[in-house]
């Protein structure tokens, strides 16, 4: 009797569990920005940790990340997170590009915010489509920015 007790208890509580995961989403298959940057992801292309580094509201800065074609044909990008300058940026067919001042394609500018705030970076492609995303401004404070403040200089 004991066990069938237990079989019981067991059953009841496999059903109840297994609804939990029926009605509450999958986190894991959430699409998220697992970095400090943030991303934008459009029909045809992805660009990803998204971060302006500057060490101040007027000074100069640069956009870092990566930017991803997901086409069959090269891409350019026209970039600008000052609303000033902008940079041209093409992106082989099926390819990215880095976006640093250190060994990739620098996009400067004059960084319109201090550093932990937001800051609207735009990209327009040939197709007449524009896009933007608020992307956070850093400083040298962490160790892995330095490198890159170092080099606005």
């Amino acid at each position: 009797m004991k066990s069938i007790v237990s079989a019981g208890t067991a059953a009841v509580a496999a059903l109840v569990l297994a609804g939990c995961s029926y009605v509450n989403p999958i986190t894991t298959q959430q699409n998220y920005s697992a970095s400090d940057g943030v991303q934008l992801i459009a029909d045809d292309f992805e660009a990803f940790n998204l971060i302006v580094v500057s060490t101040g509201e007027g000074e100069p800065g640069a956009l870092i990340g990566r930017v991803y074609n997901d086409t069959d044909e090269e891409m350019e990008f026209e970039i600008s997170f000052d609303a000033e300058t902008s940079t041209t940026v093409p992106v082989p067919a099926r390819s990215s590009v880095e976006l640093t001042p250190l060994d990739g394609v620098e996009v400067p500018g004059t960084s319109p915010v201090m550093p932990g705030l937001l800051t609207e970076v735009g990209f327009a492609t040939g197709a007449n489509a524009f896009y933007t995303v608020q992307a956070p401004v850093m400083d040298g404070t962490l160790s892995e920015y330095q490198p890159i403040v170092e080099a606005l200089d």
